[in-house]
């Protein structure tokens, strides 16, 4: 059974900085895609960052420049270090995760970021 564990989450202040950590254990493989998403009371859960084993990224525009996504494939650990943070950043935060050989996402339990003075 594959787990995934998110930790990093907390209370910062606007321009703050923040890294988010996920490791996923019980998975006999690496996983094509690994990723976050975030959602806000009231809002869908969106995408935030999403980065491929061969080490191509993509995130939500909201984020660039500001947010960077990296991965261990050999530890199954994807991270997501946040910068100049906005109260607008405040959410939930999702690590996700996709094997290809499942065909299917994994997704952690989440962890709370709040951005506030």
């Amino acid at each position: 059974q594959v787990q995934l564990v998110e930790s990093g989450g907390g209370l910062v202040q606007p321009g703050g900085s923040l890294r988010l950590s996920c490791t996923a254990s019980g998975s006999s493989g690496s996983f094509y895609a690994m990723g976050w998403h975030r959602q806000a009371p009231g809002n869908e859960r969106d995408l935030v960052a999403r980065i491929w084993n061969s080490g191509l990224t993509n995130y939500a525009d909201s984020v660039k420049g500001r947010f960077t996504i990296s991965m261990n494939n050999a530890k199954n650990a994807v991270y997501l270090q946040m910068n100049s943070l906005k109260p607008e950043d405040t959410a939930v935060y999702y690590c996700y995760a996709y094997s290809a050989a499942f065909g299917r996402d994994y997704w952690g339990q989440g962890t709370q970021v709040t951005v506030s003075s």
